[in-house]
Protein backbone atom coordinates (compact mmCIF):
# COMPACT_ATOMS: atom_id res chain seq x y z
CA UNK A 1 0.00 0.00 0.00
CA UNK A 2 1.34 3.46 -1.09
CA UNK A 3 1.94 5.77 2.18
CA UNK A 4 2.00 9.23 2.90
CA UNK A 5 5.88 10.67 3.23
CA UNK A 6 6.79 13.26 5.73
CA UNK A 7 9.78 14.92 4.03
CA UNK A 8 11.23 16.49 7.30
CA UNK A 9 13.69 19.40 5.60
CA UNK A 10 15.02 20.39 8.66
CA UNK A 11 14.61 20.21 13.14
CA UNK A 12 13.36 22.64 15.36
CA UNK A 13 15.57 24.01 18.06
CA UNK A 14 16.88 20.82 20.45
CA UNK A 15 15.41 22.24 23.57
CA UNK A 16 11.49 22.74 22.37
CA UNK A 17 12.04 19.57 20.48
CA UNK A 18 12.07 17.48 23.51
CA UNK A 19 9.07 19.35 24.64
CA UNK A 20 6.93 19.90 21.89
CA UNK A 21 8.03 17.38 19.10
CA UNK A 22 9.79 17.80 15.96
CA UNK A 23 8.66 19.85 12.58
CA UNK A 24 7.04 16.13 11.56
CA UNK A 25 5.12 15.52 15.18
CA UNK A 26 3.64 18.68 14.64
CA UNK A 27 2.19 17.63 10.85
CA UNK A 28 1.52 14.78 11.89
CA UNK A 29 -1.21 15.90 14.84
CA UNK A 30 -2.44 18.34 12.25
CA UNK A 31 -2.93 16.07 8.98
CA UNK A 32 -5.62 13.46 11.94
CA UNK A 33 -6.96 10.22 10.84
CA UNK A 34 -5.44 9.79 7.22
CA UNK A 35 -6.41 5.94 5.88
CA UNK A 36 -2.94 5.07 4.77
CA UNK A 37 0.36 4.94 6.55
CA UNK A 38 2.14 7.97 7.46
CA UNK A 39 6.26 7.45 6.77
CA UNK A 40 8.94 10.08 7.96
CA UNK A 41 11.59 10.60 5.54
CA UNK A 42 14.84 12.34 7.08
CA UNK A 43 16.25 14.26 3.74
CA UNK A 44 18.34 16.73 5.50
CA UNK A 45 19.95 14.10 7.15
CA UNK A 46 20.49 11.94 4.15
CA UNK A 47 17.52 9.63 3.86
CA UNK A 48 16.54 8.15 0.04
CA UNK A 49 13.03 9.73 -1.18
CA UNK A 50 10.76 7.49 -1.90
CA UNK A 51 9.91 6.43 -5.69
CA UNK A 52 6.76 8.60 -6.76
CA UNK A 53 4.74 5.05 -7.58
CA UNK A 54 5.07 4.63 -3.39
CA UNK A 55 3.37 7.81 -2.91
CA UNK A 56 -0.04 8.37 -2.05
CA UNK A 57 1.31 11.90 -1.51
CA UNK A 58 3.78 14.21 -0.16
CA UNK A 59 4.50 17.01 2.60
CA UNK A 60 7.77 19.04 2.64
CA UNK A 61 8.17 20.58 6.12
CA UNK A 62 9.87 24.08 7.35
CA UNK A 63 13.74 24.05 7.85
CA UNK A 64 16.26 26.47 9.68
CA UNK A 65 18.39 26.32 6.26
CA UNK A 66 17.77 28.70 3.19
CA UNK A 67 16.60 27.32 -0.16
CA UNK A 68 18.99 29.54 -1.32
CA UNK A 69 21.32 28.01 0.25
CA UNK A 70 21.75 25.88 -2.97
CA UNK A 71 22.30 22.14 -0.58
CA UNK A 72 22.87 18.95 -2.56
CA UNK A 73 19.67 17.69 0.00
CA UNK A 74 17.37 20.28 -0.94
CA UNK A 75 18.38 20.38 -4.66
CA UNK A 76 17.24 16.99 -4.39
CA UNK A 77 13.95 17.46 -3.00
CA UNK A 78 13.20 20.28 -6.02
CA UNK A 79 13.92 17.33 -8.53
CA UNK A 80 11.85 15.09 -6.60
CA UNK A 81 9.23 17.38 -6.57
CA UNK A 82 8.63 17.72 -9.85
CA UNK A 83 8.68 13.87 -10.55
CA UNK A 84 5.35 14.09 -8.25
CA UNK A 85 3.81 17.05 -9.87
CA UNK A 86 4.61 14.94 -13.66
CA UNK A 87 2.63 12.01 -11.87
CA UNK A 88 0.27 14.35 -10.62
CA UNK A 89 0.51 13.09 -7.09
CA UNK A 90 -0.91 15.13 -3.84
CA UNK A 91 2.18 17.56 -2.72
CA UNK A 92 1.88 20.04 0.07
CA UNK A 93 4.83 22.70 0.95
CA UNK A 94 5.25 24.04 3.93
CA UNK A 95 7.61 27.66 4.51
CA UNK A 96 10.57 26.02 3.37
CA UNK A 97 8.93 22.98 0.91
CA UNK A 98 6.51 25.92 -0.76
CA UNK A 99 9.93 27.83 -1.35
CA UNK A 100 11.12 24.69 -2.90
CA UNK A 101 7.91 23.91 -4.72
CA UNK A 102 8.04 28.06 -6.17
CA UNK A 103 11.73 27.42 -7.08
CA UNK A 104 11.38 23.63 -8.51
CA UNK A 105 8.29 25.00 -11.12
CA UNK A 106 10.28 28.19 -12.66
CA UNK A 107 9.48 30.82 -9.49
CA UNK A 108 11.77 33.01 -7.90
CA UNK A 109 13.02 32.49 -4.40
CA UNK A 110 15.26 35.35 -2.13
CA UNK A 111 15.13 37.06 1.02
CA UNK A 112 12.10 39.20 1.63
CA UNK A 113 12.97 42.77 0.61
CA UNK A 114 11.12 43.88 3.89
CA UNK A 115 12.94 41.18 5.97
CA UNK A 116 11.28 38.70 8.20
CA UNK A 117 7.62 37.99 8.87
CA UNK A 118 7.12 36.56 12.33
CA UNK A 119 3.75 36.20 14.31
CA UNK A 120 0.54 35.43 14.28
CA UNK A 121 -0.72 37.26 10.83
CA UNK A 122 -3.75 37.60 8.69
CA UNK A 123 -4.01 35.94 5.53
CA UNK A 124 -6.33 36.59 2.34
CA UNK A 125 -7.76 34.36 0.44
CA UNK A 126 -7.74 35.17 -3.40
CA UNK A 127 -11.15 34.49 -5.05
CA UNK A 128 -9.08 31.39 -6.09
CA UNK A 129 -8.41 30.24 -3.09
CA UNK A 130 -11.76 30.36 -1.95
CA UNK A 131 -13.00 27.59 -3.81
CA UNK A 132 -9.60 25.69 -4.03
CA UNK A 133 -10.29 22.25 -1.97
CA UNK A 134 -6.98 23.01 0.21
CA UNK A 135 -8.59 26.02 1.82
CA UNK A 136 -12.15 24.40 1.73
CA UNK A 137 -14.20 25.49 5.13
CA UNK A 138 -12.17 28.44 5.49
CA UNK A 139 -13.10 32.15 5.80
CA UNK A 140 -11.84 34.45 3.34
CA UNK A 141 -9.67 36.60 5.61
CA UNK A 142 -7.71 33.77 8.64
CA UNK A 143 -5.19 34.26 11.33
CA UNK A 144 -1.95 32.02 10.87
CA UNK A 145 1.19 31.82 12.21
CA UNK A 146 4.43 32.56 10.32
CA UNK A 147 8.42 32.85 10.65
CA UNK A 148 10.00 33.49 7.17
CA UNK A 149 13.20 35.51 5.78
CA UNK A 150 12.83 34.34 2.72
CA UNK A 151 9.96 34.24 0.30
CA UNK A 152 8.74 33.41 -3.32
CA UNK A 153 9.32 36.76 -4.78
CA UNK A 154 8.07 35.52 -7.91
CA UNK A 155 5.02 32.55 -8.57
CA UNK A 156 6.25 30.06 -11.82
CA UNK A 157 4.70 30.41 -14.59
CA UNK A 158 1.38 29.16 -14.80
CA UNK A 159 0.79 28.74 -10.92
CA UNK A 160 -2.69 29.72 -9.19
CA UNK A 161 -2.17 32.25 -6.36
CA UNK A 162 -4.47 31.81 -3.41
CA UNK A 163 -3.73 33.69 -0.59
CA UNK A 164 -1.49 36.47 0.61
CA UNK A 165 -1.49 39.77 3.24
CA UNK A 166 0.03 42.84 3.62
CA UNK A 167 3.72 41.75 3.51
CA UNK A 168 3.80 38.54 1.95
CA UNK A 169 1.99 38.86 -1.66
CA UNK A 170 2.47 34.71 -1.87
CA UNK A 171 1.16 33.06 0.91
CA UNK A 172 -0.07 30.11 -0.91
CA UNK A 173 -0.26 29.00 -4.81
CA UNK A 174 -1.19 26.01 -6.24
CA UNK A 175 0.57 24.30 -9.41
CA UNK A 176 -1.27 21.99 -12.13
CA UNK A 177 -4.29 20.28 -9.94
CA UNK A 178 -2.52 18.72 -6.86
CA UNK A 179 0.31 20.61 -5.55
CA UNK A 180 0.44 23.44 -3.16
CA UNK A 181 2.57 25.68 -1.09
CA UNK A 182 1.76 27.55 1.73
CA UNK A 183 4.11 30.07 3.20
CA UNK A 184 2.54 30.32 6.76
CA UNK A 185 2.84 27.37 9.12
CA UNK A 186 -0.51 25.27 9.45
CA UNK A 187 1.06 22.74 11.76
CA UNK A 188 2.36 25.16 14.54
CA UNK A 189 -0.14 25.80 17.58
CA UNK A 190 0.07 29.11 19.96
CA UNK A 191 3.05 27.79 21.84
CA UNK A 192 4.81 26.46 19.30
CA UNK A 193 4.79 30.17 17.94
CA UNK A 194 5.38 31.63 21.23
CA UNK A 195 8.62 29.49 21.77
CA UNK A 196 9.66 31.12 18.25
CA UNK A 197 9.47 34.10 18.76
CA UNK A 198 10.74 34.04 21.90
CA UNK A 199 14.04 32.47 20.33
CA UNK A 200 13.89 35.63 17.94
CA UNK A 201 13.43 38.33 19.92
CA UNK A 202 17.02 39.47 20.15
CA UNK A 203 17.20 39.02 15.85
CA UNK A 204 13.95 40.68 15.81
CA UNK A 205 14.98 43.87 17.55
CA UNK A 206 18.05 44.05 15.80
CA UNK A 207 16.06 44.91 12.82
CA UNK A 208 13.54 47.19 14.85
CA UNK A 209 11.01 45.08 14.73
CA UNK A 210 8.20 45.44 18.15
CA UNK A 211 8.57 41.95 19.26
CA UNK A 212 6.57 43.35 22.41
CA UNK A 213 3.70 43.58 20.24
CA UNK A 214 4.30 40.55 17.84
CA UNK A 215 3.95 38.71 21.11
CA UNK A 216 1.03 39.81 22.40
CA UNK A 217 -0.12 39.63 19.21
CA UNK A 218 -0.31 36.41 18.79
CA UNK A 219 -3.38 33.72 18.82
CA UNK A 220 -4.62 30.29 18.40
CA UNK A 221 -4.96 29.59 14.52
CA UNK A 222 -7.55 26.91 13.84
CA UNK A 223 -8.50 27.57 10.51
CA UNK A 224 -4.87 27.76 9.29
CA UNK A 225 -4.62 24.14 10.80
CA UNK A 226 -7.49 23.04 8.62
CA UNK A 227 -5.03 23.30 5.66
CA UNK A 228 -3.07 19.96 7.30
CA UNK A 229 -6.63 17.98 7.54
CA UNK A 230 -7.90 19.39 4.08
CA UNK A 231 -4.61 17.82 2.45
CA UNK A 232 -5.31 14.42 4.37
CA UNK A 233 -8.96 14.52 2.73
CA UNK A 234 -7.69 15.33 -0.49
CA UNK A 235 -4.82 12.38 -0.66
CA UNK A 236 -7.57 10.07 1.04
CA UNK A 237 -10.29 10.76 -2.15
CA UNK A 238 -7.35 9.80 -4.48
CA UNK A 239 -6.49 6.78 -2.96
Amino acid sequence: MKSLYIIKAGSTFAIEAQRLGDFEDWVRRGLGDVPCHVAVVNAEGGEVLPAPELCAGAIVTGSHAMVTDNLPWSAAIGRWIMELIAARLPFLGICYGHQLLGRAAGGEVGYHPRGREVGTVSIELTPEGEHDPLFDAIPARFAAHATHAQSVLRLPDGAVHLACNGFEPHHAFRVGESAWGVQFHPEYTREIMETYLRDEIADLEAADKEAGALRDAISEAPHAGRVLSNFASFVSRRL
